[in-house]
């Protein structure tokens, strides 16, 4: 079990402080809880070796998309919990939108013919970026915001890019799973970079 704690109040130091310890936080909406967890095998990103299939390649080149940054932070989040069995609730939105205005969290946006169709969020210490959760509208733009990213963090000299959970969707972008003690060890190197995301 990777939960290691149980809190019923989320304030945005003690989430910065939790991601800077290797731990993040997930709202138990049926419990009204929020779980701390620690996975001992976490999901990364290496930014030196992300995949981008040929059709993903092809519409990066096409570019029918802009791209931007930090635009609209909290419709991004509204878009990311807008499924069942969401982890995001009210609380999360607005301690993170906290954090998003303290400069530690941010948002990538895709816009297709001038509507958000796709983008994604996380939170930004140092030169680590913990990537929470991303949405699409029309097809593939969460992807396009993950590319984005990936692009973003590598131009910005980011050392490590943290997914929290493998999933089989991830795979294919190259995400791997490492034992916590590797993790420890990325983020703390990770954390001592000042790297800016914007």
């Amino acid at each position: 079990m990777d939960v290691v704690g149980i809190t019923r109040i989320l304030t945005s130091a003690d989430v910065e402080a939790a991601y800077r310890a290797g731990i993040f936080p997930m709202a138990d909406s049926d419990r009204g809880v929020i779980t701390w967890h620690r996975p001992k095998r976490r999901a990364i990103l290496p930014l030196d070796s992300f995949h981008a299939s040929r059709s993903l390649s092809s519409l990066l080149r096409r570019r029918p998309f802009e791209i931007t940054f930090d635009r609209c932070f909290a419709a991004v989040m509204d878009a990311c919990a807008d499924r069942l069995g969401t982890w995001i609730s009210s609380e999360f939105k607005t301690i993170y939108c906290e954090l998003h205005s303290q400069g530690k969290a941010h948002s990538v946006e895709v816009w297709v013919e001038g509507e958000l169709a796709g983008g994604l969020y996380g939170v930004h210490l140092g030169g680590a970026f913990f990537a929470e959760s991303m949405f699409h509208r029309r097809t593939n733009m969460s992807k396009v915001a993950l590319a984005e990213l990936v692009s973003q963090l590598r131009s910005r000299g980011f050392a490590l890019l943290e997914v929290q959970y493998l999933t089989e969707h991830l795979k294919q972008f190259g995400v791997i799973e490492i034992s916590d003690r590797n993790y420890q060890a990325r983020l703390k190197e990770a954390l001592a970079r000042p790297c800016g995301f914007g």
